[in-house]
């Protein structure tokens, strides 16, 4: 669970078993990532061109926004997806649930 939250959102989930699942993520991610990045080349570009040429700038703030806003929803997917997996392995343990919970966790 630390892999698919700390990580790589999708890697943990495909390590796991859930290789549809986990591509998915891991695209959602990328997409996300690529507009950040994408933003940031954008917005140094401008910044030069304005200090070189007096260019005026125009705002790509929407870029940014999108891709911060994608692997957000990569990454909540993917707790969704971590915490479903963390139940069926303790739903899956000798003695079931009922053995966890006379344990006390």
């Amino acid at each position: 669970m630390l892999l698919n939250q700390c990580a790589t959102p999708g890697l943990g989930s495909f390590l796991a078993g859930r290789r549809v699942v986990g591509v998915g993520q891991l695209l959602l991610a990328v997409a996300g990532f690529v507009m950040v990045i994408g933003w940031f080349v954008v917005l140094a570009l401008q910044v030069y061109n304005e200090v070189m040429n007096g260019a005026e700038p125009k705002s790509v703030a929407w870029l940014g926004l999108a891709g911060g806003a994608t692997f957000a929803a990569a990454w909540l997917w993917s707790l969704v997806t971590s915490l479903s997996i963390l139940r069926e392995a303790r739903a899956n343990e000798p003695g079931g649930k009922d053995a966890t919970r006379q344990r006390g966790s």
